[in-house]
This record gives structure tokens, sequence and C-alpha cells, in this order.
């Protein structure tokens, strides 16, 4: 997995999610926008994250954050209990 860009600043983070409340689409593959990065941020349990077709896959936890890469295609599957949120970050005057 690859580090945020240096000079990646955060400029959205979308609301806590848990496994309840997880929305779908983020259960399969999807990406972001060009020039948007993401970070999985967990608060509590663990959620893996895949690279879809790459065959790379981690299980994050609050010590772990996972890296998503501008449109690269990725999803999360719920392990159980678990609360975590995305924070979107560009580079510069990268538009998202």
């Amino acid at each position: 997995m690859k580090a945020l860009p240096a000079g990646a600043h955060v400029y959205k983070s979308t609301a806590e999610f848990t496994e309840a409340t997880i929305p779908a689409g983020l259960l399969r593959a999807h990406v972001t926008k060009p020039g948007v990065w993401g970070r999985l941020v967990v608060s509590e349990g663990t959620l893996l994250y895949r690279i879809v077709g790459a065959g790379e896959e981690w299980v994050l936890d609050p010590e772990t954050p996972g890296v998503i890469e501008p449109e690269v295609p990725h999803e999360v599957a719920v392990l159980g209990p678990v609360r975590f949120r995305v924070e979107f970050s560009r580079v510069g005057d990268s538009q998202g």
C-alpha cells in the first residue's frame, strides 16, 4: 500500500460508518476521481481493504489506516464490529 503523497491535504471527510451503516457502494469495486486520494481511518475494530485486480489486501485497525490511490479500483469488507471514516485529500490545486 502506498503512502499519501507529500503535500496532500484533507478537504473532506465522511461521517463515521459502522458495520450496520456502511454504504453498499464501499463494499464493491469503486474508484476515486482523478487527483483524489483517500485514507480509511478505523477508530474501532477491523476492516478489510482490497485493491481490486491487484491481489492486494490489508486488515486495517486504529493503528493501520488504508491509503486509496486516485482512480485505483478498491473495496472494503466488514470483518466484525467496526467504526471508520474516509478522508479525501488532494495535492496542490488538484480538483476532486
